[in-house]
């Protein structure tokens, strides 16, 4: 990323750059799918830019998985508190979320656990952890609202099915993946406050 003359290199700035342009290409490609000079010469940097800011590929490819979970996390909280208090306009929220996601030309599946099978590495697979530990949390809160008799129980379960529709959608059929998952999520949820 050239400086333009007279400007001053903001190490914040060039890194969220970096960060930025990687992140669509790394979801693209795979992260092991691109070698680090075809990568620095797709977004605009050298090899020596990226190493002083990320260390490796590896230190690049840890920091967009936390961002994306990060931008992920706050993505499906904000359309839980959008919809309401009802534990179930909030679960349908989720899914809606979801299904617009799935609706996007450039879904390729969840990022994480894309990551964790491509990427057999301990730091991957522990950001990959502790983002489904953060969705299983929001999900947990959604149980608790419905009065659960175990809501981290339903929790998992709602996990699985998002995740289940998100790998469904990404190499089977993403129409109307969220719309089937919300079904039987509402069905679990039904039995589970019984």
């Amino acid at each position: 990323m050239p400086v333009p003359k007279g400007s001053t290199i903001d190490p914040e700035r060039t890194r969220a750059a970096i960060l930025a342009a990687a992140t669509p290409v790394l979801y693209e490609r795979g992260l092991d799918g691109i070698g680090v000079a075809e990568l620095c010469a797709g977004i605009g940097v050298s090899k020596e830019t990226l190493y002083r800011h990320f260390g490796t590929k590896d230190g690049l490819v840890e920091a967009v998985l936390e961002a994306r979970s990060d931008r992920v996390m706050r993505w499906l909280s904000d359309a839980v508190a959008a919809a309401g208090s009802d534990p179930r306009d909030q679960l349908s929220a989720v899914f809606d979320a979801l299904q617009h996601w799935y609706d996007e030309p450039a879904f390729r599946g969840c990022a994480m656990l894309n990551a964790a099978a491509q990427h057999h590495v301990d730091a991957v697979r522990a950001i990959t952890a502790r983002h489904l530990d953060r969705y299983l949390e929001l999900l947990t809160g959604i149980a608790s609202r419905a009065n659960a008799a175990d809501p981290h129980l339903l929790a998992r379960q709602l996990l699985m099915l998002a995740e289940g529709a998100t790998t469904v959608a990404a190499h089977y059929d993403r129409s109307n993946a969220g719309e089937h998952a919300r079904r039987a999520a509402f069905a679990l949820l039904s039995a589970a406050a019984s």
